[in-house]
């Protein structure tokens, strides 16, 4: 029980340090070259980013998963609506060295 106890306290710390930011798509782009997908902002700056994400946008990190696809038509929705939408990252700049990878969209009313 006390492993069970000290391994989601290092999981929600890592998930914690983690990138964060709410606000309306000023932009959001497909590159044809490699499929990658990566968005801005505006509204707050982003918080808690890892050190690796310099400039302030983010990546969805894999376009052809089924997550990828969902998270990308939230985005399309959002700037089609003019919503305001929530990104959680995942403390990791895998797809490009400096932006954060995407782990959850949600949307903010």
């Amino acid at each position: 029980m006390k492993k069970l106890f000290v391994i989601m306290l290092l999981l929600l710390a890592s998930v914690s340090f983690a990138g964060n930011q709410s606000g309306t798509i000023t932009f959001l782009e497909v590159r044809a070259q490699d499929g990658l997908i990566h968005f801005a902002l505006s509204g707050t700056a982003k918080e808690n980013s890892p050190a690796c994400a310099t400039r302030g946008y983010w990546i969805i990190r894999d376009e052809n998963s089924g997550t990828g696809k969902m998270q990308y038509a939230m985005l399309l929705l959002a700037q089609a609506a003019g919503k305001k939408v929530f990104v959680n990252g995942l403390n990791t700049c895998t797809r490009w060295g400096d932006g954060e990878d995407v782990n959850s969209i949600g949307f903010v009313e």
